[in-house]
């Protein structure tokens, strides 16, 4: 809101108070009053950029983003110069999703003010969502030099770090962040989320039990604790606080899925099955009503995909032989044992684990979306080449890359048609097994709103089978099943026929894959860090009399 502009193009000059009344009416939250006050100045004195600029903000303030678009746009046209007209700029462009052109409005201020470490940050904050990790990452460390008490920027250019794999570097600067301001516990909790998928798990627990002391109402370090700790009666006290805070009225939705979920895992523990059902219904079904979902857009979205690939022959993307990038796709229903595998492959010395990458998903929004008729070559190429410029931006020295998005099954038509070079490796693993899973762990992605309910999920999982029958179909040999529970019975022996479909050479260290120290964020990020195991697929019959709608679906399958 600091602006050195004194005069206007007028004989009348605009007064430090008369600017001062404007700021204490905005900063007290009198937005329309002070919109007022700005318009009867603005006719006393025109072109001035200051008001303009505090225009903007009042109307950033009331959500009113194209307005205040203009009015960053009229300030800083009046004058050229003006790097936070540009900067706030930058924040709307964000605000309205065009982030290309935030990136040019954060650059212009930046030139403008090369030592301006909001923008570096903001301006890395957006790189960041255009996948352009890298980048991102030079934005922070600049953010950072030129502010060496920016613990934002600090935890920012952490977990951009921890996007390219550079956990130890970005352990350094959460705990940078964390040691310049102590009350940014952002950076404590990601401490505790990193050392928590990096298998550390005493050090995660001592981390999220230290955040709970600080912030008694943040749910989501009760929850992270929960998937770590394993509760026992002397921890009963603890279970009734979490009970008590579901009572608070100050909580939202979002904190009251995390803390019944979390009293879910606890009560397991406790082997409770009632108490442990109750709170994992309450979750789902408040998670459910949050995500806002239906089953029927999933059913739509199946449905689409499916006519996209009907009509035959569909043409395939030829330049992708030419390079030697070579990826391999962990597909399948969530919790059917993708980490598992992907653990097994990246323990390859040839290999490089990349995760569960969104890639696929944002690329295809823009062609699912558009309804097309058909696809033509030009298609699998405008794919290939935008998955290959993000892949790029991880700077991944290995050929052989595995990305672990399960529900890419949705997408194998596009895979093989974009990158015919390509492995698709499929688990499966009993219906029921797979979607008690599911049902009763937590997910970060908005996309799985199908889990907080029965009845969707056995619904959901008559789709993926339909779908992945379908693509066998028109794919045939191309797409490699395998079978968890034969994983886990026949651990070698499985792993051998895996790394051939795979074309890779037999590695001895697929076989100790839990001594892998690579990061895995998803809820099996710890079983991962344990030898190979049976009996899982067992789990559900405990729950048998709580599961009936799922069963009853899942008769078919």
């Amino acid at each position: 809101m600091k602006d050195k502009t004194k005069k206007s193009s007028s004989k009348l000059a605009l007064t430090k108070s008369q600017v001062d009344s404007v700021i204490h009416l905005y900063s007290n939250g009198q937005i329309k009053e002070a919109i007022g006050q700005i318009n009867a100045l603005n006719e006393l004195y025109p072109n001035v950029p200051l008001l303009f600029n505090l225009l903007g903000a009042c109307y950033k303030a009331l959500g009113q983003l194209e307005n205040a678009e203009k009015m960053f746009k009229t300030a800083f046209t009046l004058k050229p110069d003006y790097a936070e007209a540009y900067f706030n700029h930058g924040i709307i462009l964000k605000g309205l999703g065009r982030l290309k052109s935030a990136v040019q409005s954060y650059e212009k201020a930046i030139s403008i003010i090369p030592g301006y470490p909001d923008a570096h940050n903001n301006l890395g904050n957006v790189l960041k969502e255009l996948g352009m990790i890298n980048q991102a990452i030079a934005s922070y460390e600049w953010a950072v030099a030129y502010k060496s008490d920016f613990a934002e920027a600090f935890n920012n250019l952490g977990n951009a770090q921890c996007d390219l794999g550079m956990h130890q570097l970005a352990i350094k600067n959460y705990h940078k962040a964390y040691s310049v301001n102590p009350n940014f516990l952002d950076a404590l909790f990601n401490l505790g989320v990193v050392n928590k998928q990096l298998g550390n798990e005493k050090t995660a627990l001592q981390t999220f039990k230290k955040i709970i002391e600080f912030q008694p109402l943040n749910t989501k370090a009760y929850r992270n604790l929960s998937e770590i700790k394993h509760y026992n009666q002397n921890d009963l006290n603890a279970i009734k606080k979490m009970e008590m805070l579901l009572t608070n009225s100050s909580l939202d939705h979002s904190n009251l899925i995390d803390l019944n979920f979390a009293l879910s895992n606890a009560y397991q523990d406790l082997n409770d099955l009632d108490k442990q059902f109750k709170y994992l219904e309450d979750a789902n079904m408040l998670r459910k009503k949050l995500l806002d979902y239906s089953i029927d857009n999933s059913k739509q979205l199946f449905s689409t995909i499916k006519k996209m690939f009907n009509t035959l022959p569909v043409a395939k993307n030829k330049m992708s032989s030419l390079q030697e990038f070579k990826p391999i796709f962990i597909v399948g229903m969530p919790r059917s044992g993708t980490s598992l595998v992907e653990q097994i492959i990246a323990s390859h010395n040839k290999v490089h684990g990349a995760g569960e990458l969104e890639f696929l998903s944002q690329i295809l929004s823009q062609l699912i979306s558009g309804d097309l008729s058909s696809l033509t070559k030009d298609n699998f190429e405008f794919i290939y080449e935008e998955y290959i410029s993000k892949i790029a931006n991880l700077k991944i020295s290995n050929k052989v890359v595995t990305d672990k998005m399960p529900m890419n099954f949705r997408y194998i038509g596009f895979i093989l048609s974009s990158f015919p070079e390509a492995k698709i490796v499929h688990l499966k693993r009993d219906a029921r097994a797979s979607c008690w899973s599911i049902y009763k762990n937590y997910f970060d992605s908005k996309g799985i709103g199908y889990s907080c309910d029965q009845s969707d999920l056995a619904t959901y999982y008559g789709l993926y089978s339909d779908l992945m029958v379908f693509w066998h179909e028109l794919y045939p040999n191309q797409i490699y099943d395998i079978c968890y529970e034969e994983l886990t019975m026949n651990q070698e022996k499985e792993t051998r026929k895996l790394l051939e479909y795979c074309e890779l050479d037999w590695d001895e260290n697929c076989l100790s894959f839990h001594s892998n120290k690579r990061v895995v964020k998803t809820s099996s990020a710890l079983q991962v860090r344990k030898k190979m195991y049976q009996g899982s697929s067992e789990a559900w019959k405990k729950y048998e009399t709580y599961l009936k709608p799922l069963i009853e679906g899942l008769k078919s399958y």
